[in-house]
């Protein structure tokens, strides 16, 4: 076996590889793994299955990811077998020459966990898509049905399932390929907790940035939170300049109930959206927004008319004048209706607060002074979430609120 030779062969470094058998052993998936050896060897990796399906990859860079999968200059491919079998093939950019006798372990540990992990046949991007937007839709009128559409396109649903949807934004110059590159990230972060899983991306237009459906073939919640966690390493480590909402459905172990768990991962991700600091939701911990799952799925145009009869004229007046009326809002109801707290979370000016409030009574008809205004309110910013409603603020800057001071009245 020849490796290429860019200096003296360097000392194995045993944390490195004891990372990798330490990935194998939790479990932790191939991405991990395949990272891990990246490390062992001092080398750029990507690794395939048998039928040329990338599985998981370790570069320094999309432009180094490229290259290694068009298998440019320097990069060498290495095929991986178990038992004299085939499993796929690792494609190989070293920094400096390997020893040969790593790189055998490495591979060999690969190799088996590309066998532990191996999928059934995958099903054709096409088929997977129509399943998955047929799912949402309701298309299916029982579990029978849903079954048998599932077993058509190589997907078993004999042991229940889960539902991930995905979104990400991008914060930086589109790049062409994009999505397909998203897709590609969570599909194999979905693959490496469940391995089985299918993704497609959806095409509803009216939702910022983009959005991917997974469905995971196991009604287990430590596979879907493994899948879930996996997915958001993946998305973390191959798209930079980004940020990413992923809800998640509880288990769901009949195949008549997978709407209902894409409904709950739908959700999820909904309630999820903008807060960087649970990326990752569980419906489990959407708390009062479950009450308001029936409604998002049986009849979502009553939950859009309660939005637009509450918070909807907030939103409007935000977006047009780059105020702060909704996020007042929210943070007067966070602080039990109270205007000093409100103005200290907001680092506002109490009198700023109230001259707000009283625009958004003048906006909306509702009053915060009443429990009937608060709850309405309260309900109206859960609508507007459980929708998917985006809402773009901006600093305040309606009359006396400059600078979070309003004038002295003479």
């Amino acid at each position: 076996m020849s490796t290429p030779a860019q200096g003296a062969p360097t000392a194995p470094d045993l944390a490195a590889l004891d990372a990798i058998t330490e990935a194998v052993g939790s479990g932790a998936g191939l991405p991990e793994v395949v990272r891990a050896a990246a490390r062992a060897l001092d080398a750029s990796l990507a690794l395939s299955d048998r039928a040329g399906h990338v599985l998981a990859v370790a570069a320094r860079s999309t432009a180094d990811e490229q290259s290694l999968l068009s298998a440019r200059d320097g990069v060498e491919e290495l095929e991986l077998r178990v038992a004299d079998e085939p499993v796929g093939t690792l494609k190989l950019r070293a920094r400096s020459e390997l020893d040969p006798l790593v790189l055998r372990l490495v591979t060999t540990l690969i190799a088996g966990e590309v066998e532990r992990l191996r999928a059934p046949e995958r099903a054709s991007a096409a088929a997977a898509e129509g399943f998955l937007r047929a799912v949402l839709a309701r298309d299916y009128g029982g579990g029978d049905e849903v079954h048998e559409a599932a077993t058509a396109i190589g997907v078993d649903l004999s042991a229940g399932a889960s539902v991930l949807v995905v979104r990400v934004h991008a914060h930086v110059a589109g790049e062409d390929g994009r999505r397909a590159r998203m897709l590609a990230l969570v599909e194999r972060g979905a693959r490496a907790g469940c391995p089985g899983a299918i993704a497609a991306l959806t095409d509803r237009h009216e939702l910022p940035g983009d959005e991917v459906i997974a469905l995971l073939p196991d009604a287990s919640e430590e596979v879907a939170e493994r899948a879930a966690e996996s997915v958001r390493r993946e998305l973390q480590a191959g798209l930079s300049g980004h940020t990413f909402t992923i809800g998640r459905s509880r288990p769901c172990p009949e195949s008549g109930d997978l709407h209902r768990a894409a409904s709950e991962a739908l959700l999820a991700a909904n309630v999820a959206e903008g807060d960087e600091e649970r990326p990752v939701l569980a419906f489990e911990e959407t708390g009062a927004y479950r009450l308001l799952l029936s409604a998002m799925s049986e009849d979502p145009a009553e939950l859009q008319r309660f939005y637009a009869e509450t918070v909807e004229p907030l939103v409007a007046y935000d977006e047009q004048y780059e105020t702060d009326l909704l996020a007042t809002v929210e943070a007067f109801l966070d602080a039990d209706g109270n205007v000093a707290g409100t103005a200290q979370r907001l680092f506002t000016h109490r009198h700023t607060i109230r001259y707000r409030l009283e625009r958004v009574r003048e906006l909306s008809g509702l009053d915060v002074g009443s429990t009937d205004g608060r709850e309405k309110l309260s309900l109206g910013l859960k609508a507007m979430r459980v929708l998917g409603i985006a809402h773009r603020g901006g600093p305040a800057s309606e009359a006396g609120a400059g600078a979070g001071r309003v004038p002295r009245r003479r």
